[in-house]
């Protein structure tokens, strides 16, 4: 028995040794390997450095143009290679030159209107899905999904056909027209789950009180949903007015807005006020995008990034 005993021993000291893995006994007798859960440990903390470069390199092709268009919108030469001196020049060329103020306040203006008409339709549109119980509400869910997995250009040729089919003449109207329509389904796909979270207990305690059916809706409902509603208001101020695709298709030949007249002026070189135009397209879009995902901070509720569902 003795023997069998030592023979055992000397095994296991040999196999431990051997494979690099190591034992450490403590006082009860017990063994406990330690080599291999360090290597684990170490592989585990290690940082993925191929992942880390294809990351870097994928954010370096995507905001390096970004980034060379920023820089030379500060140049003080017409050069659009060379680098010579800072100055504001272009900018200041910028607000002297009046098709492109025209340009840029008639993309304003569809903003603002495409904002507001996509408001009141998307709200009224997620009140009415969330709360339809029938088979042509879940329907219409559906549908209401296509705009956002339909291509843009699609749209945009569908839109144009339309508009010229009925005989209407494109303009800022079709543009203002066209943007409402393609904005809805954002609006509704937000709105949607903050609806379906309300307790709808609140508003029947509401009428219970007294309220009628549009008080409730106007005092207990729609307040709750104005920081949704307020971060999608702004989220489709962003997205409308850097639209090109869907403009392109609508506008007509003067003004036009400002992302399809500055496709029209780059077809015939690039000016340095393009790049100065950029610059404050680019300012504007940020802060819009951040302030859309503030707002729901604003109003004492976690997690900005939740716009998105809604919740």
């Amino acid at each position: 028995m003795s023997t069998d005993t030592d023979t055992d021993t000397d095994t296991d000291t040999d196999t431990g040794t051997g494979s690099g893995t190591g034992t450490a006994t403590d006082d009860t007798g017990t063994r406990t390997r330690t080599g291999a859960p360090r290597r684990r440990r170490r592989g585990a903390e290690r940082r993925p450095r191929f992942a880390i470069a294809v990351t870097a390199l994928f954010f370096a092709l995507l905001y390096l143009p970004v980034g060379v268009v920023v820089l030379f919108s500060f140049n003080s030469q017409k050069s659009l290679t060379v680098l010579d001196g800072v100055s504001l020049r272009w900018y200041e060329a910028l607000l002297h030159d009046e098709v492109l103020l025209d340009s840029l306040g008639m993309s304003l203006r569809v903003s603002l209107v495409a904002m507001a008409g996509s408001l009141v339709l998307g709200v009224a549109l997620a009140l009415g899905l969330v709360r339809s119980r029938s088979r042509l509400g879940s329907f219409a869910g559906l549908i209401m999904l296509v705009p956002l997995i339909t291509p843009e250009i699609v749209t945009g040729v569908a839109a144009m056909l339309l508009f010229k089919g009925l005989g209407i003449t494109l303009s800022t109207t079709t543009v203002m027209l066209a943007e409402i329509t393609f904005s809805i389904s954002y609006v509704t796909v937000i709105l949607r789950s903050r609806i379906a979270a309300l307790n709808p207990e609140v508003e029947e305690a509401a009428m219970d009180l007294g309220a009628t059916r549009g008080q409730a809706l106007r005092l207990v409902t729609l307040p709750a949903l104005l920081p949704s509603i307020l971060a999608s208001a702004v989220l489709i101020f962003a997205l409308v007015f850097d639209d090109f695709v869907l403009a392109y298709f609508t506008t007509g030949v003067d003004p036009q807005p400002l992302s399809v007249r500055i496709y029209s002026a780059i077809r015939f070189g690039v000016q340095p006020t393009i790049n100065a135009v950029g610059t404050l397209m680019l300012v504007g879009s940020i802060g819009l995008i951040v302030l859309a995902l503030a707002i729901p901070r604003l109003f004492g509720r976690k997690g900005g990034l939740d716009l998105l569902s809604g919740k």
